[in-house]
Parts: structure tokens; sequence; C-alpha cells
């Protein structure tokens, strides 16, 4: 059974909530105004398009959330193709969800969510003392209607159901567990001889006139970069909110609408007893447990120190059965109204009589009183200011984040009409290049910026980058005012980097070259075969390998040993590999054993899982137009 009244369980209604919010409270408004200006169709479900812009603004909102619950969190990372392919994978992925709902006629029952709402904490806050639901407040702070949240958590949770049966089944048996661990955490004992590109690099000496062909052929390798002037300007929080100032009769009507909250409500703690009788139940099973309750009290009333210990045997709600009931502190607002009207109308120690709600038939024990003490006016006012600022700011900066976003986009052969308008500064910054700076902070090394700056149209056109939402609060546009293109540097200058880069391609071929001989002599003569003395390998001791040579001694075939391989390091050189024996693994302990066993289970659900996607995709003739990021780099 779900938890009641309180908010323990891992994933709660708080992370659905943070999930719902509406896009344009993390992206701003004039992600709205925009999201319509590119058409293209990077990928299709079920017969519907998702456009550019469609992605564009599901990658931002995506990386704002993650910004703003990960601060420290490097913006490279969010701002990568690969992470901005994992969010047109993502909103594919939903697509095909809502069509299998849809096709599958899968539905939430209200009891489910009437369960969840009065779990949710966050959502107990928006209850009146009357008990009536705050729906402006509500309103206010999520900028959603009550209905529009109840309609997103019904698509979330039903979309749940989708993969529900296949990951809820998952199994995999102890025999095919024990053949795959026991082969992945195999041990062999190898030999390797390495042939390092530095050894036979060190004897390289190319000529000048060969230095001079390897610069003409590899020009690409040996250039200053592309350059770009600009002008710039940042719109973020600290510049919206120098105009702000605050009315003194405005503070005070603040302070006596909110006083109480803002010097915190007066909380209680107290342990209780549920026994479990939904509103929805036939009449004679709440009369059953509503008879079990009354001996209960009985009990209770003549044993009161027993009541830690009848809950936990007794008690429908596990959550705090096993903590003798207890519930902890807790505000009026956290709890249904009849349980947080008897709480709050007892004295510490007291036990209370019968308290019937929604899940059922409550003994309360009234254990401790937190009081809270009303301030002044005055004592009040720092508070009060820098609430009521940052509500003005918050409002504020939407309202100039539109102006901003719409005028750098209207007017786009400057930024100086803007930068007047709002008063803010017009920047400059020189010989910036399509890298971000290394260790660099601010707007001068977002990618996404940078991108914005070196687009045909800022580049060919001189005109403004519309706005670049950096997190934070923070807009930027940006204009190039010079443009530099790459150039192949002079030999002269770049001599040593054209010796090092002749000397390694060499130096390699040389390594490959010797290390496959010595492969084909070892294999025709093995007595002949000079190496270093053997290592045990397995994926947890790597024995300092290079990832290849281990992957090939793990994986060569051992039905004939000694098994000799090469392997071919790329840079690094080449090796010769000698498999000598396979060295079961060691019995892992029992704990170890149950562990690992547990692992693999989740793996096989997690294939299976995936599997089941895969046919959802194919089912729902899912085409994803955009390649991935690692294939387009193979391409080219």
């Amino acid at each position: 059974m779900f938890e009641f009244i309180r908010k323990h369980t891992k994933v709660t209604m708080g992370l659905l909530f943070l999930l719902i919010v509406p896009s344009f409270v993390l992206f701003g408004l004039d992600g709205y105004n925009r999201s319509g200006r590119d058409t293209a169709v990077v990928a299709r479900v079920d017969g519907q398009d998702i456009t550019q812009s469609e992605w564009d603004f599901a990658h931002q909102n995506e990386v704002n959330r993650l910004r703003a619950s990960m601060p420290t969190l490097d913006a490279k990372l969010l701002d990568s193709p690969e992470a901005k392919y994992g969010s047109l994978e993502r909103m594919v992925r939903d697509r095909v969800f809502a069509a299998a709902v849809i096709q599958s006629g899968l539905v939430v029952p209200d009891q489910k969510l009437q369960r969840l709402y009065a779990e949710d904490k966050a959502l107990a806050s928006f209850r009146l003392p009357d008990g009536k639901f705050d729906r402006a407040g509500f309103m206010a702070q999520t900028q959603m209607t009550p209905e529009a949240y109840e309609a997103s958590l019904r698509a979330d949770l039903a979309t749940r159901q989708v993969m529900l049966g296949v990951a809820s089944s998952g199994f995999a048996a102890k025999a095919a567990a024990d053949v795959s661990l026991n082969a992945f955490f195999e041990k062999r004992e190898v030999q390797v001889a390495r042939f390092n590109t530095a050894d036979y690099a060190a004897r390289v000496t190319p000529s000048d006139a060969e230095l001079e062909q390897f610069y003409k052929d590899n020009q690409a390798l040996f250039q200053a970069p592309e350059q770009v002037a600009i002008e710039y300007v940042v719109l973020n929080m600290d510049a919206v909110t120098k105009g702000i100032t605050l009315n003194e009769q405005d503070l005070k009507t603040y302070y006596e609408q909110n006083a109480a909250q803002l010097a915190g409500n007066e909380e209680r703690r107290a342990s209780h007893i549920l026994i479990e009788a939904p509103a929805s139940a036939p009449a004679a099973d709440r009369q059953k447990a509503k008879e079990k309750a009354d001996q209960l009290l009985a009990a209770v009333k003549k044993a009161p120190d027993s009541f830690a210990d009848l809950a936990r045997k007794n008690s429908s709600d596990t959550g705090s059965a096993a903590n003798g009931g207890d519930l902890d502190f807790f505000a009026r607002k956290a709890m249904v109204k009849p349980f947080a009207d008897a709480a709050f109308s007892m004295k510490k120690g007291d036990i209370s009589e019968l308290v019937e709600t929604e899940f059922g038939y409550h003994i309360i024990k009234l254990t401790d009183i937190k009081t809270s003490t009303q301030k002044t006016f005055e004592e009040m006012r720092p508070a009060l200011e820098a609430e009521l600022r940052q509500q003005q700011s918050q409002k504020k900066f939407a309202e100039t984040a539109e102006t901003f976003s719409n005028a750098v986009y209207e007017q786009s052969d400057s930024l100086r009409p803007i930068a007047e308008r709002l008063k803010l500064e017009v920047k400059t910054a020189s010989n910036l290049n399509r890298t971000p700076a290394l260790g660099g902070t601010g707007p001068l090394v977002n990618p996404k910026f940078l991108e914005a700056l070196f687009s045909t149209d800022a580049v060919g056109q001189k005109r403004n980058t519309e706005a670049i939402d950096l997190g934070g609060s923070q807009l930027v546009s940006g204009r190039v005012t010079q443009h530099t293109p790459a150039r192949p540097l002079p030999l002269a200058e770049v001599k040593d980097r054209v010796r090092e880069r002749l000397q390694q391609q060499r130096g390699a071929e040389a390594a490959r070259k010797e290390g496959a001989e010595k492969l084909a002599a070892w294999k025709a003569n093995p007595a002949a075969a000079s190496m270093p003395p053997a290592v045990v390998v397995s994926r947890e001791q790597a024995q300092q390998l290079p990832a290849a040579a281990l992957k090939a001694a793990l994986s060569a075939e051992t039905t004939a040993l000694p098994a000799l391989l090469g392997v071919d390091l790329g840079t690094q050189g080449y090796a010769v590999v000698k498999v000598l024996k396979v060295l079961p693994r060691e019995a892992p302990a029992a704990a170890l054993a149950q562990q690992e066993q547990a692992q693999y289970a989740q793996w096989w659900t997690s294939a299976e899982s995936l599997a089941y996607y895969n046919i959802l995709k194919e089912r729902f003739k899912v085409d994803i137009k955009v390649s991935r990021p690692a294939e387009q780099k193979t391409g080219a």
C-alpha cells in the first residue's frame, strides 16, 4: 500500500511534479513565440512528425531542468551533439509510448490518483484550513490548472504501464546466469609483446623534402583556426532587478497576508495506528475494520505505553508502522482534514478517539508540539523584501526576455537599440574560435552561442544571433563584426609539428610491420618466440594492457592453446598476444553471488525491455531522419 499522508516513496510525486511543469517555465516565453520557425522534419512516429523546432525546444527544456537540479554540471556535456541526440530519442520514446497507450486503451483509475494525491506533501501544501484546494495558489506556482496537472499525471502513469508488464516479469535462470557470469569474469594467462610507436618514431629522421611533402599533403592539420570578432549583449537577472523598487504598502499587505507562513507554521509530531478501510470499500468491510480499530483503541487506552508495539503489529500504514507509528513533525496542511483537525486539537501525550478518513480508521497519539512565534513587520522586513523582490524579478525577467528575444531578431543589423532600451552594456570580444577555450566561463565558452556566431547567417550577413538561453536566467545575443577564415600556417612556423606528426605516422607503420612479421615467424616456429613473462588478466585486472589487447586476449578462441594473435593498436603501435591458459573463476562468496545474480537479472530485464521497445518502434513505424553523432564522424 502507498503510504498514508506522508511522502516517503522513492519515486515521489515531487519528481513527477518537476517533470510536467510547462516548458515555458523552464525555457522562457520566447521559446513559444519562435517554436514554429523551423519545420524541418527530424523524426516521424505513428504518422506524426517531430520538427527541428520541437526538438530544439525539448532539448533546451531538458538542459534547463538539469542545470536547475545540478548547477555544477558541465554545460559542455549538455550542449554536446550526443546529448542533443539523446533528447530526440527521448521525444521519440515518449511518442511511441503515447501511441501504445492509445492503442492498448490503458487508463489510470481515479482511486490510484487519489492515493497519490494524498501521499504528496507538495500538493498537501495547497490545502486551505477549511480543507478546500487552493486553486489560485496552485496555478500561480505551477502555471498549470489542476485539470491540466491531473491530465499530465494520468498520461505519465498510463505511459509507465506500457513497459510495466515486461519490466516486472524479467527473470533469468540461475544456470544461464552462471554461464554468462563465469565467462565474463574468466581469467586468462597471457604473454604480450609490445611494439610501441614511440620506439620506432625515435629512429625516423625525415629530410626537409619529406617534411615539405607531408606538410603539403596534410595542410588541414596545420591551419590557423577560423576566428571572429564580435559584439554581444547579455540579459540576466541582475540587469532586470536594478530597476525594481518595492512599494512600502505592498510590503505591509504582503506581511498581513503571509506573516504566519513566513514565520513558520506550528508543527506537531504524532504516531498513529491505521486500520485500512478505503471509502470505496463495502460497508461490511468498513464495519469490520472499525470493530478491529475499536479493540485496539481499548487496548491502547488500557496500556498507553503499548502504543508503539501495537502499531508495529497492526497498522496498515507500513511506512510508519516499522517506527511504532511515528509520522515525525508535520504541518496542518500536510494531513487530510479529519486527521489534521484531530491532531491539532490534542495536548501532548493525548490519545485520540477513532478518527475516520478516506483511508480508514486512525488512533492518534500526540507526542510533541513545535510552536511558531509571530514576528513584527520590522523583524520580517528583510525576508519580505527578499521574497517580493524575487517574485517581481522573475515576472519582470520573463517579460524582458520576450522583449529582448524579439528585438534582436526583428532588428537584426544591430544590438545597440535593445541595449539602449534595456540599459545593457554592449561588450566586445576578439579571436574567438569555434571550440570553447579550456577553463573558460560565461557566454564566450557556451557551445550553442559559438555555434550561432559561426553560422552562415551570422558570418555572411552579419546579423544578430537569436537570443541564446545560457540557463540560470541568462540570455545572450551576439553579432559578428569581423570574420577571419581558417588559413594554412607557414611551414617554417609549424615545422616542428610537421616533423613530430610524420615521425609518429612512420613510427606506427614500422611498429605494425615488425609486429606482423614477428607474429608470422612465431606462428611458423613457436619455439623461437621471445616474449615477456606471463601475466594473468581479466576484465577486473587489465594489467595495464591497452583496451584492444585486453579485448583480444579475452575473446580469443581457446580450443587449441597456446594461441597467438596480432592486435593493431592504432597510433600506439602493435601487440602480439599469446594466450597460454584459461583460468576458471573462483566461486564467489554467497552474498556476492546473490548480488551478481540480481545484477544479471536486471541486465536481462533491460535487454527484454529494449527488445519490446524496438518491437513498438516497428509497430508505430518510427523513422529518425537524423544520424547519430558517432555515425556522422565515422563518415567524415
